[in-house]
Formats: C-alpha cells, structure tokens, sequence
C-alpha cells in the first residue's frame, strides 16, 4: 500500500509542478491538478493539506533536487553559475516557481528554513574564498551568492532565442569578470 501511496504523492508533485509553473498559485486549480494526477481531490488534501502546502511541497523537492545535484564551489563560481544554468535550462519550472513565490507571496518559499539553511553554508563558503584571496571582496558574501544565483537563472530565460552553449558562456564570463 505504501508503494501505491507514494507514487500517488509523486503523480501529484508532478501534475501540480506543471500547473504551478504555468498557472501560478493564484491561478492554479487543485482540481486541473487531482486530474491530471488521476485522483481526487480529497485524496490531494489528505497528502498536502491546502494549495499552498502543496506548492512549498512541489517547490521545496526541485529546490532540494537543485542542491544535490550542483553543490557549490565557492573557489570556481564561475563554473558553479554553469551548473546553474544547465539545471535552469533542464527544468526551467524551478525558475518559474520562484517567481510566482515572489510575485505572490513575496518570496516566502525562498524563506523556508531548509533553503535559509542551504544558503547559509553557500555563503560561509563564499566567505571562506574571499578571506583566501581567491575570489574577489568587492562584494558581500550575500551579494555574491545573489549575483550567481539571479544571472544563471534570468539569464536563460532572457536569452531563450540563444543556443545553450551560448546562454552558459555568457552566464559564467560575467560571473568570472564580476568576481576575479
């Protein structure tokens, strides 16, 4: 039972990915979701709760996804904005998710204690390169993280027309030429 549950839970992740992604959260309808998950809505509810514990659910697993595939490399953040790229360009609905959070909710999802958590590591890291001289000081550690993180996942969406070569050239040249 517990087999069938979990892929339920997974249908589910994924229809809402895809309605979130597109829709928004204002304008997603749990029931275009329990459909296309094939199954209902009370069922839905059971496992999420409401909407928006359902997008914090579907958010938090691609930001989770996100962080285990491209740890950082605070020496080599030119090279770590690649990776960023490639994965903004692999699943562009992490990107789209995070807009509409911020649009309209003001960016709570960006403000879960797991990603606090996860960001806090990336800038003692950065931290850590530019107390050993390998990255440049110019900026804080924070703005340094933000830098890599809004170039590598706008950038994509801004240069859509662009080969992906291209988009990950020019992502990690600004990146190396704002940080050495």
């Amino acid at each position: 039972m517990a087999r069938n549950a979990d892929r339920t839970r997974a249908r589910i992740l994924e229809a809402a990915t895809a309605e979130f992604s597109a829709r928004g959260i204002a304008g997603a309808r749990v029931d275009r979701i329990a459909e296309a998950a094939e199954c209902n809505k009370a069922l839905l509810y059971s496992y999420f709760g409401n909407k928006e514990q359902l997008f914090d659910a579907v958010f938090a697993a691609l930001v989770a996804r996100l962080v285990a595939e491209t740890p950082i490399d605070a020496e080599h953040l030119d090279a770590y904005a690649g990776e960023l790229v490639d994965a903004s360009l692999e699943r562009p609905e992490l990107v789209r998710l995070a807009l509409w959070d911020r649009l309209e909710r003001g960016g709570a999802g960006m403000r879960s204690a797991d990603l606090l958590a996860t960001d806090a590591a990336k800038i003692t890291a950065i931290a850590e390169a530019q107390a050993s001289g390998t990255i440049s000081s110019r900026f804080s550690p924070t703005e340094v993280l933000a830098l890599v993180q809004v170039l590598s996942s706008i950038v994509p969406v801004m240069l859509d027309e662009a080969p992906d070569a291209r988009v990950r050239e020019v992502v990690t040249t600004a990146v190396a030429r704002l940080l050495n």
